[in-house]
Order: C-alpha cells, then sequence, then structure tokens
C-alpha cells in the first residue's frame, strides 16, 4: 500500500510528520511518500536523527501557509506540497493522502484535484469521535456552513458505507443532529431532510437526536450541516478537555486524593486514551474519488501515525469503491 504524506502541513511539520510517517513505515507497513522540499526534508530527518529508508521524496518546493486564501492552491500555490500530494493521488500514484494542513484549502484542492464520486454533490469531513459505548461518525463536522436536504442525505449514504467498511458496523444507526427527536422539530432544513432520509432504502435511520444524547452512543452516524457539526466537535473537544484537567485535579488536589489515584489511575488512563482526537488520527474527507484524510492542524507524531493507520483502513475495507457502489445514480 502506498501512501503519499504532506511533509509540510500543520503547526509542527516537517519534524512531528516525519517521525509520525517513520513509525507507520515500521509498524504498519506501508509505503509512504513525503510531499515537500527535498532538501529541507533530509535536513530535518538528518538532524533529528531519523531514518528515511523505504520513504521517497515527492519534490515541491512550496509550502501552503494558514494565512492563504484556500481558492489559490491551484492558481499561486499549485507547487505546494499539498496541490502537488493531491495531484500524485489524482494520476493514480498512490493510494491515499494526509495533510494536517489548511482545512479549507485541502477541501477546495481535493474537490478540484482529487474529484468528487458521482452522485455526490458536496464532500463532507467526517470525524470520528467517542462515546459511551462505540465511536461514532459526526458528518459534515465543519466543510459546508450551509447545506440543502439532499446533501445531508448524501452524507448519510457516505457515513453508513464509512462504518461498514472501515469500522466494521454492519447496519450503523443514522440519526439526524437536531433540537429534539420528534419528526416536525427543527427548522426548514431539518424538516426537509427528515422524510428524506426515512425513505433511504440503504440507510438506516433512526431518526432525530438531541446533542446531549450523543455522547451515551444513541447512534453510530450523526448527520448534520458543516456549521452545526463543527459547533459538536468543538464543544466536545473543550469538553473532553475539562474533564481530563478536573480529574486530574481532584486526586492530586488533597491527601486524600493522592492516597487513592493508585486505584483510579487504570480507569482515568483508559478514559483518557478514549477521548484522545490522537487514537483517531485525522478525519476523512468523504465523497472523493480518493481517500484524502485531513489530520488535526496540531498533530504530533502519534496523531500522524493514528492518521495514517486510518487512512490504511479506508483503503483496506474499499471505502471509495463501496460509496461508488450505494451512491443514487446521477451526475454530481
Amino acid at each position: 500500500m502506498h501512501l503519499i504524506a504532506d511533509a509540510f502541513g500543520g503547526d509542527h511539520a516537517p519534524l512531528e510528520v516525519l517521525k509520525g510517517c517513520r513509525r507507520a513505515a515500521d509498524k504498519l507497513g506501508v509505503r509512504i511518500t513525503l510531499a515537500g522540499s527535498g532538501e529541507k526534508i533530509r535536513a530535518c530527518a538528518a538532524q533529528h536523527k531519523i531514518s528515511l529508508d523505504a520513504m521517497e521524496i515527492l519534490e515541491a518546493p512550496g509550502v501552503f501557509s494558514m494565512e492563504y486564501e484556500p481558492q489559490t492552491i491551484l492558481r499561486e500555490h499549485k507547487d505546494s506540497s499539498m496541490a502537488v500530494g493531491l495531484r500524485a493521488l489524482a494520476d493514480g500514484g498512490a493510494d491515499a493522502f494526509l495533510s494536517a494542513g489548511s482545512t479549507g484549502a485541502l477541501m477546495v484542492g481535493a474537490t478540484l484535484i482529487v474529484k468528487r464520486l458521482k452522485g455526490v454533490r458536496r464532500g463532507g469531513i467526517g470525524a470520528v469521535l467517542p462515546s459511551a459505548t462505540t465511536p461514532f461518525l459526526l458528518l459534515d463536522s465543519g466543510a459546508n456552513a450551509e447545506c440543502s436536504a439532499e446533501m445531508l442525505v448524501n452524507f448519510a449514504l457516505l457515513g453508513t458505507v464509512y462504518m461498514q467498511s472501515v469500522l466494521g458496523i454492519a447496519n450503523p444507526r443514522v440519526a439526524l443532529a437536531n433540537i429534539g427527536t420528534e419528526p416536525g422539530k427543527g427548522d426548514s432544513l431539518r424538516q426537509e431532510a427528515y422524510p428524506l432520509l426515512a425513505g433511504q432504502p440503504n440507510i438506516n435511520f433512526i431518526g432525530n437526536i438531541e446533542s446531549r444524547e450523543i455522547p451515551f452512543g444513541g447512534c453510530d452516524v450523526v448527520v448534520a450541516d458543516g456549521f452545526t457539526g463543527n459547533m459538536i466537535l468543538k464543544l466536545y473537544e473543550g469538553m473532553g478537555k475539562m474533564l481530563s484537567g478536573k480529574f486530574k485535579k481532584v486526586f492530586t488536589g488533597s491527601p486524600l486524593g493522592l492516597l487513592g489515584m493508585p486505584f483510579a489511575l487504570p480507569g482515568l488512563m483508559g478514559l483518557k486514551k478514549m477521548m484522545d482526537y490522537k487514537e483517531y488520527g485525522g478525519a476523512p474527507i468523504l465523497g472523493l474519488n480518493g481517500v484524502v484524510i485531513k489530520a488535526h492542524g496540531s498533530s504530533d507524531a502519534k496523531a500522524f501515525y493514528s492518521a495514517i493507520r486510518q487512512a490504511k483502513q479506508c483503503v483496506e475495507g474499499n471505502m471509495v469503491q463501496k460509496m461508488k457502489e450505494n451512491l443514487p445514480r446521477r451526475e454530481a
């Protein structure tokens, strides 16, 4: 399996990207190509004693900065590591592409270079998040602030196939994020989307879900417009950090807490691991004619390794082909 990594995307590139790729090449048995300046990649690897054995370099002198407008990736910044890597994926030079760079630029580049599948109006970012039972997919989690009801149906179909092919859930439960569980709840978008979702034979639609039920494993796929989805995602991340800090204070803030800490530590470490975004690595951009993973902008080596593991699972699960087979037969 051949994966291309944007060596200069993210807050801690290229060092953490190189470290994550080295670990993935050793442990996952994948072939990795690093897109970026060969001179800078080799210099960073030499300085930090990171072996580049079994890794290739795809020369790309430019870097797409977070300050740039996403639409400029195909004009002013077509020589950037992100653009060059996406073109290589589109040309059949790899099985997947990963980047921790600009989300907007990655969405624009992936849509116009890798292109959407037929039947997909807009691609969506699917974030895999933990619940009290099993992980769930939140789609869209930020790519499309405004959506049509038909786009939400697309997200439900894409999310269903992802959960089946990547996480192995045979009949994933799909729910629509809303302010109430009754069919008539919500704004015009939610009211229009509900009957469309309910009428889809390939979706196990269980109705609306309120945000307070999401952490308890109420469904396997949460469908939302990008604005709502991103609000849920950011709140989820913030609550995880807040709870982790509170638990730490409880056990380190008093002598009794310190005495009880050895007994509670295994459970707390398990909870920390479950809530850690680094365990999930990244978010797939679903609906494309190829596997593209958006890694967290602040990804360290562990998070980038997990993103590569997720890309490998998408390829092994034949995710893109299964999406082609399950999407409506109409032009994008």
